[in-house]
């Protein structure tokens, strides 16, 4: 089982992966504007909580098609006008409060400790953990997020990172299903999936949270799995898991 999830990561990489297939949105000019901006990059991290990855990533596009610019100052000077953006309907996102407060807070980090570019926080030559650690300070970027926008740093943008036997996958509702379902997890924890990760692919664990991702959101879907169509269907055992007050236990 971690040999095909290897292998599928070894493929997705070899394709230039973005988040899905070869884009990240489903809107050209948005997913453009991830690919050629550090800066939306970032923001579109910041996007990537409770809605689709395709809508999230367009979400730095769609925010400067209303306020009319993507400037770090007057992002981070004027909360208010990037509150009413977020909030115009159709809304910007779900969490219409809390996003724009990121986004301003995002913007006055990016100016005050890194010149207001997104890419020193990835300096090539920077250890994993170190640019774990700093995307992990902006507000809205948690462990889990941190995780993806590492692994897709290096993966789909080429970004050269120390530590890659450091790397985490991100500890999401797809990527735990399909460790679990697939027995290389024993248990639903963050800790325990990172050691799963990491005794499947020794050499860069976070290389497996793009194709544990996919198969969860593709195939291993929580009712009705497409198994048979599934890349990991042939090696996976297919168990069935149940959460017992917060905790997964195998059935």
């Amino acid at each position: 089982m971690a040999a095909a999830l290897v292998a599928f990561g070894e493929e997705l990489a070899a394709a230039g992966a973005a988040q899905v297939g070869e884009r990240f949105s489903d809107i050209p000019e948005a997913d453009d504007l991830v690919k050629s901006s550090p800066n939306a990059f970032l923001l579109g991290v910041l996007f990537t909580q409770g809605i689709t990855a395709e809508r999230a990533w367009a979400g730095p596009w769609l925010l400067r098609q209303r306020l009319g610019h993507l400037d770090l100052r007057r992002l981070a000077d004027e909360p208010a006008a990037v509150a009413e953006a977020f909030a115009r309907k159709p809304m910007l996102h779900r969490f219409k409060n809390t996003l724009p407060r990121w986004v301003s807070a995002a913007a006055a980090r990016l100016l005050a400790e890194y010149g207001g570019d997104a890419a020193r926080i990835w300096a090539p030559g920077s250890h994993v953990l170190e640019v774990t650690e700093r995307l992990s300070a902006f507000p809205g970027i948690g462990r889990k997020k941190a995780a993806m926008a590492v692994e897709i740093l290096t993966r789909h943008f080429g970004v050269h990172l120390e530590g890659m036997e450091s790397g985490r996958v991100a500890y999401d509702v797809h990527v735990r299903r399909v460790f679990l379902r697939s027995g290389l997890a024993e248990e639903d924890t963050p800790d325990a999936i990172d050691a799963a990760a990491s005794a499947a692919c020794p050499r860069a664990p976070g290389t497996l949270d793009l194709p544990a991702w996919l198969v969860g959101r593709e195939w291993c879907r929580p009712a009705k799995p497409a198994c048979e169509a599934c890349p990991l269907g042939a090696a996976c055992p297919r168990r069935t898991w149940i959460h017992v007050e917060g905790v997964g236990v195998r059935r």
